[in-house]
């Protein structure tokens, strides 16, 4: 009998557990019924992206990708967005595939343009920048770095080259000898070769 109460005390943790889980997974990841009017974006790469990843304007999210298919006439990947009844956008927006770390997920960031006409459900975002993948972003750090080390390098070998070795300096003739107190001063031979007594 106690030990049937243990394994439903237990079990009763264990599923508490993991509805307060499933509860912090459905608020962070803001799955809801998707409201708004679509649109789409086309670009080369969507490397990253996923059902869910939200779409922001200046960090604040108005959006999100709600599905993405090959297009077969150029195959680039057409992406389509659910964005806020509120939320209108130019016609000549752009969408850029950010990134928010190197072990973050992916997000879109749209920048609004400064056309009066505005975007209609189902148009689509003319100016978009694919995402960089992990490996070219490391690769460029990497390159980056080897390249400052090497100009380093160069600009410390340079630096040994152009300086001067060391030298003893050259002897200079005795300047005259200071007054010192209780002395009368030295008095300097006359030009003309005169003795004075």
């Amino acid at each position: 009998m106690k030990r049937n109460m243990v394994e439903t005390i237990l079990g009763a943790v264990v599923l508490l557990v993991a509805g307060c889980f499933l509860m912090f997974f459905y608020r962070t990841t803001d799955i809801k019924p998707a409201t708004g009017y679509e649109i789409t974006a086309e670009f080369d790469k969507i490397d990253g992206l996923q059902v869910g990843t939200p779409v922001r304007i200046s960090g604040v999210k108005v959006g999100q990708v709600t599905r993405f298919e090959l297009n077969h006439k150029n195959y680039r990947a057409d992406v389509y967005l659910n964005i806020q009844e509120d939320v209108k956008l130019p016609v000549d927006s752009s969408a850029v595939i950010a990134s928010a770390g190197l072990l973050d997920g992916k997000f879109m960031t749209l920048t609004p343009g400064g056309d009066e006409e505005m975007l209609k459900p189902g148009g689509r975002i003319e100016y978009t920048q694919s995402s960089a993948s992990l490996e070219q972003m490391l690769g460029q750090f990497i390159f980056s770095v080897s390249k400052s080390k090497k100009a380093d390098d160069d600009k410390s070998d340079d630096g040994d080259e152009t300086a001067a070795p060391d030298k003893e300096a050259p002897k200079t003739p005795d300047a005259p000898v200071a007054n010192t107190p209780g002395k009368a001063p030295e008095k300097a031979p006359d030009a003309g070769g005169d003795d004075h007594p």
